[in-house]
């Protein structure tokens, strides 16, 4: 998992290695500094002429100049590595998802995946920088700071033995504590982006139905529980301060104490003022450097919930994939079901489709009725391969999907859903999505086909008008009938419609019918419906219940042989009827 992260660096293993050395660079100057400003106050007591003072003064100047300009290059690099990764992480979490089929979408909720690709590629891109910036200067201070107190101090280096051993016990506890709380708020980060988006996308029945109060109080709640893991983490991590200031603390006395007692017993031959000196400076570095890393461990064992997670989408496996030698040319639009069982789960308990056996001729009509979860749009999500059989096959001209190219197979079937959604941008960007390389009039054409052209012709800017995200400037109907249009652009050989004229008027809903027949009449439409009489002339039609197909014929056929169908029908004929007598 780490190794498919970090191989996210790409064109930015550079700057990432520069961090690194420069990194080093600084930590040795820093560390040497200590030391030969030691010796120079020993040189300044033993009586040192001016020109030697003042060479050494030079040297120091020009070391902390060059440990400046190490510290400032390597922050900008340091930046330019941990932010190129991050883009290059967030594009290929992207990518990934791009290549899921439905299945494996299913596994993931939109607002997780919105909390991976934003938050916890936020998390872990802190983490990578600190690990080629301060993981690396940190314990090279440590080391660095801990030989030459060793070297300089002599017995006044003992104070590390006790220090060094009981603040790294007490930051790693620290950090310990603090990690379940971290962990769970990743988790709840996805319930609050779910709440979020929820009522994005439900404004209208939230307004509807006058319920703002109560997703606030979802809201607030959602994020309260983020908060109180929050604080109780930090809490915990707050402890740092002062473990680091007793042992900060035991350190200036230890050595200022012993240190000033050797000095004067021994006239300054076991221990002078430079070395104390010297010996306080290092022991600053070194617990600050021990408290650079309990911090890089608490940021980077809380990045670990954040690197599971991303490495979970950037380790899924599509689970539908093109064959070694596909099919790129699908011949004609008919379809086949041949033995075919289907379930969304492997551990469902029991089939969403059962024994269906179809043949669908090229260019025929053919209308699915049936209740709700009766399965018509799981039938039809198979033929372009949204999902794979389980058992059994779906032909189309003639051809196993599973063998076809994916994106020719699914370029020569279109599917207009009934819910179906436009991008923000002009009607010309959003119908060219059926196809980028349409010309105006073939827009125009398709238009006419879905009974667009009309209402659009009526806008002030015509294909040029603006459609805001999601379509919410235009009317149910209106974006239906766009999807239509956008999908007989690809000039598909299957076109399938499910319930996606559910907002239109009847009329309307007829013209559009019309206009197949005329305009595309060797393209293979399939139409599921709620109304019988939009599918009540189709060349077939399928009568769909828990999950089977209880009859196919005409509408002649089912009306002497399928009671559903039947039931069906006097049901929206006697609705029509009293409508029509009340008006």
């Amino acid at each position: 998992m780490f190794k498919r992260l970090f191989a996210c660096v790409r064109e930015f293993k550079l700057p990432a290695v520069l961090t690194i050395v420069l990194m080093v660079g600084e930590a040795a100057i820093e560390t040497s500094i200590p030391f030969i400003t030691a010796n120079l106050v020993n040189k300044l007591r033993a009586g040192s002429e001016i020109k030697e003072v003042l060479l050494t003064g030079a040297l120091l100047v020009v070391l902390a100049m060059v440990s400046l300009l190490c510290g400032g290059l390597a922050a900008i690099t340091s930046a330019k590595a941990s932010s190129g990764f991050a883009r290059n992480l967030r594009g290929d979490i992207f990518d990934k998802i791009q290549t899921y089929s439905f299945e494996n979408i299913d596994k993931f909720s939109s607002s997780s995946l919105v909390t991976r690709i934003t938050t916890d590629v936020q998390h872990v891109q802190m983490s990578f920088m600190m690990i080629i910036r301060t993981a690396i200067r940190s314990p090279l201070m440590l080391i660095f700071s801990i030989i030459m107190a060793a070297v300089m101090g002599g017995r006044l280096a003992l104070t590390f033995v006790v220090i060094v051993p009981v603040l790294a016990f007490g930051l790693i506890m620290i950090a310990r504590f603090a990690m379940p709380a971290f962990r769970r708020v990743f988790k709840k980060y996805d319930k609050l982006n779910e709440s979020i988006e929820e009522n994005v996308r439900g404004a209208r029945v939230v307004k509807g139905f006058s319920r703002e109060e109560h997703e606030k109080q979802k809201f607030t709640s959602a994020s309260d529980n983020i908060r109180d893991d929050f604080t109780k983490a930090e809490r915990i991590v707050a402890l740092n301060t002062p473990v680091m200031q007793i042992c900060l603390y035991f350190n200036m006395v230890f050595v200022l104490f012993v240190g000033s007692k050797l000095a004067i017993e021994s006239q300054g031959s076991a221990v002078d003022v430079g070395q104390i000196s010297a010996m306080l400076t290092y022991g600053m570095q070194v617990l600050m450097s021990l408290m650079m890393l309990s911090m890089i461990y608490v940021m980077i064992t809380m990045s670990m919930e954040s690197f599971k997670r991303i490495g979970e989408i950037l380790c899924e496996e599509p689970t539908m994939k093109n064959p070694e030698n596909p099919i790129l040319e699908v011949s004609d639009g008919s379809v086949d079901f041949e033995g075919v069982n289907f379930k969304y789960s492997k551990s469902a308990e029991r089939f969403t489709l059962e024994n269906v056996n179809l043949h669908i001729p090229s260019g025929a009509t053919v209308g699915i009725i049936g209740g709700t979860g009766s399965s018509k749009s799981t039938l039809v999500n198979l033929i372009p391969r949204l999902y794979d059989v389980t058992e059994g096959s779906v032909k189309v001209g003639g051809v196993d999907v599973r063998n076809y190219d994916i994106d020719t197979l699914r370029g020569a079937v279109s599917v207009v859903l009934q819910k179906n959604l436009l991008f923000a941008g002009t009607i010309k960007d959003n119908l060219r999505w059926g196809n980028e390389n349409a010309t105006d009039e073939e827009i125009i054409e398709a238009c006419k086909l879905a009974e667009a052209h009309s209402f659009v012709s009526t806008f002030p800017d015509g294909y040029d008008t603006w459609i805001e995200q999601g379509g919410t400037n235009v009317s149910g109907g209106q974006k239906q009938r766009l999807c239509i249009a956008r999908a007989l652009l690809k000039r598909p050989k299957v076109l399938i419609l499910d319930d996606s004229t559910s907002a239109v008027d009847t009329k309307t809903d007829a013209l559009i019918r019309h206009g197949f027949e005329i305009y595309v009449p060797d393209t293979t439409k399939i139409i599921i419906a709620q109304r019988i009489a939009s599918v009540m002339n189709a060349d077939m039609i399928l009568v769909l219940d828990g999950g089977r197909i209880t009859a196919v014929g005409t509408h002649d056929e089912l009306m002497e042989k399928s009671e559903i169908y039947r039931e069906v029908y006097i049901q929206q004929t006697e609705n029509s009827r009293g409508g029509n007598e009340n008006e």
